[in-house]
């Protein structure tokens, strides 16, 4: 096809937003492009609306975009010539990427260099001050390892700063939001060796290959071949093997790993996953909770231990565990919901290769410059919709089911918080005769049903005369009851957002979400992504949604970026 025939559905605004046409013969070929370096913010039934963000560029520039080639791809696709202020913004912005860079200092293990290669910025970065108290003025004697610098005059050294070990992290998260990602040159330590193979057959008699797509994932944050070895996030959907790629990068880094994840559950389902893919015994791989703390060459803990404490005055007393071993890999599992005190430890962590694992790295407090700046940008990203296609994930089909406010609760609704009116409108009671009736329309699925209020997961329960979880559920409860759905012998369970993340349930193929989280769109992800698993007749994502409240605003902010993903929501009303 060339430039001159296609069909071209993108509108780019002066504002940076970019409209594309959802009716366009060419709209998923369109949307996959702008994928790459532009954020999906709005998506109604006829016009995506797309923003070039600073931090959706910076991540185009880590995976090797340029501006040319973004240029190029908008121009391609845009029915108007691009505004001359997007073009500028699109060079100043890639251009910001790794103008500033932190160095080894030779002979020096507690200090870094800074490289700023201009006084004007030397000046600027002076000038703000919650990064000038992170800098100290550069001694003449200091030697930094500028490899990969073309430094043609040695006086510009001298507009560099130095920074110390500790102010690591914290600096690059302040220049990130000042708008000046920093590439981190400094060698990364190497941790203690861990001989690893992986099994060609499991323990558990299956055949066990490395698919394509988890090959490239790997390859791209191990840096075959890319230059940015070491450090990075991989974006992939649930039920693709997310843990089958962090297994294989410690097998091609044979090294001490540390793996931090988001429950018990995720533990031990990480646990299970090395022992029986890998050549580790279980000697080898530790589980640090609320109930074990081994610390081994493979060690597996939870966030919620990590970030434990006795009150909000009082140290984190685990974070010891970063120096329990020389680790030379951390694994953040679900990485999109890091918890911010981690990073009181990024002298640490920034020493050591990182690997962020996600489904989508939407936050809703729009703090997703934190994951890029400490852990590391995006390295790797496939779309859902291809794996569906091509057969890794189930094919699903998403419903939203609207139903009318219960008469009694429309006064209350009326006169409420817009808090209040969310709770009312997500218990609505006439929810519990859907969930009942879609139950008996799958009669063979194995279903799960999702949601945020206590109170109403346990009126379900006691409806549909079913075993429920929450937070306060016991794990070895837990673990009984996600074992027996496993085996086919519990077909339906009642959960509460504790199995939005990281919970293997392979046979669920039906899920029926009767309130969440407001509008979050990763709580949607993840929780499509409990079905997700492949199955031959695929998955059906049911949420169910009060009609004429905010509930219908709130879910159409959740289901924006499964619906970038190419996923349609049916519609329906409850009669």
């Amino acid at each position: 096809m060339t430039e001159s025939d296609h069909e071209r559905p993108v509108i780019i605004q002066s504002d940076r937003t970019i409209l594309l046409e959802v009716h366009s013969p060419e709209f998923q070929n369109a949307r996959n492009s702008l994928a790459a370096f532009a954020e999906l913010i709005k998506s109604p039934e006829h016009f995506h609306t797309y923003l070039l963000s600073s931090l959706s560029i910076w991540n185009a520039a880590s995976a090797g975009f340029t501006a040319e080639r973004i240029i190029e791809e908008l121009s391609f696709w845009s029915r108007f010539p691009i505004p001359e202020n997007v073009l500028y913004f699109i060079k100043e912005t890639i251009n910001r990427y790794g103008l500033l860079s932190l160095h080894r200092i030779n002979q020096n293990d507690q200090f870094l260099y800074l490289y700023v290669p201009e006084a004007n910025l030397h000046h600027e970065l002076l000038s703000r001050k919650n990064i000038a108290s992170l800098l100290a003025p550069l001694p003449e004697n200091v030697d930094p390892d500028l490899t990969g610098r073309n430094i043609e005059n040695q006086k510009d050294i001298q507009l560099g700063f130095l920074v110390h070990l500790y102010n690591r992290g914290e600096l690059k998260l302040q220049l990130i939001k000042a708008g000046y990602p920093v590439d981190d040159q400094c060698p990364l330590r190497e941790g203690d060796p861990l001989p690893v193979s992986l099994r060609s057959q499991t323990l558990s008699g299956y055949p066990f290959d490395i698919r394509n797509y988890q090959f490239e994932a790997r390859d791209s944050f191990t840096a075959s071949g890319n230059g940015c070895s070491g450090f990075g996030t991989l974006v992939l959907p649930c039920g693709s093997g997310k843990t089958i790629i962090g297994i294989a990068v410690i097998e091609a880094l044979q090294t001490n790993t540390l793996i931090l994840t988001t429950n018990t559950a995720a533990v031990h389902q990480w646990m299970f996953e090395l022992l029986d893919k890998t050549t580790l015994e279980r000697d080898q791989i530790g589980e640090y909770t609320g109930f074990k703390k081994e610390i081994c060459p493979i060690t597996v803990c939870t966030y919620q231990i990590l970030t434990w404490r006795k009150d909000k005055l009082s140290d984190f007393p685990h974070f010891s565990i970063f120096s329990k071993r020389n680790w030379g890999l951390i694994i953040y599992d679900e990485v999109h919901v890091l918890p911010a005190p981690v990073f009181k430890v990024t002298a640490e962590i920034q020493a050591i290769s990182r690997l962020g694992l996600t489904a989508t790295l939407v936050r809703e407090d729009n703090r997703e410059d934190e994951v890029f700046s400490l852990v590391g940008p995006k390295r790797y990203d496939v779309p859902w919709k291809e794996l569906e296609q091509k057969g890794w994930i189930a094919e699903a089909n998403c419903y939203e089911i609207r139903i009318p406010l219960k008469q009694e609760l429309e006064l209350s609704y009326a006169v409420g918080t817009r808090r209040e009116k969310h709770r009312i409108a997500a218990e609505n009671p006439l929810k519990i005769d859907v969930v009942k009736q879609l139950i008996e329309n799958h009669p063979d699925d194995y279903i799960l049903v999702i949601g945020q209020y206590i109170s109403q997961l346990k009126e379900l329960a006691e409806e549909l005369k079913q075993p429920i979880i929450t937070g306060l559920t016991q794990n070895a409860r837990r673990e009984e009851l996600y074992g027996a759905f496993r085996r086919g012998e519990q077909r339906i369970l009642i959960v509460s957002k504790v199995a939005n993340f990281a919970i293997d349930l392979p046979d669920a193929s039906v899920a029926i979400q009767v309130s969440g989280t407001f509008g979050s769109r990763q709580e949607e992800a993840q929780r499509l992504g409990r079905i997700l698993r492949p199955k031959e007749h695929g998955s059906s994502f049911y949420s169910i949604v009060t009609r004429f409240t905010t509930e219908e605003e709130f879910s159409a902010n959740r289901q924006k970026f499964l619906i970038e993903q190419g996923y349609k929501y049916h519609i329906e009303n409850w009669d």
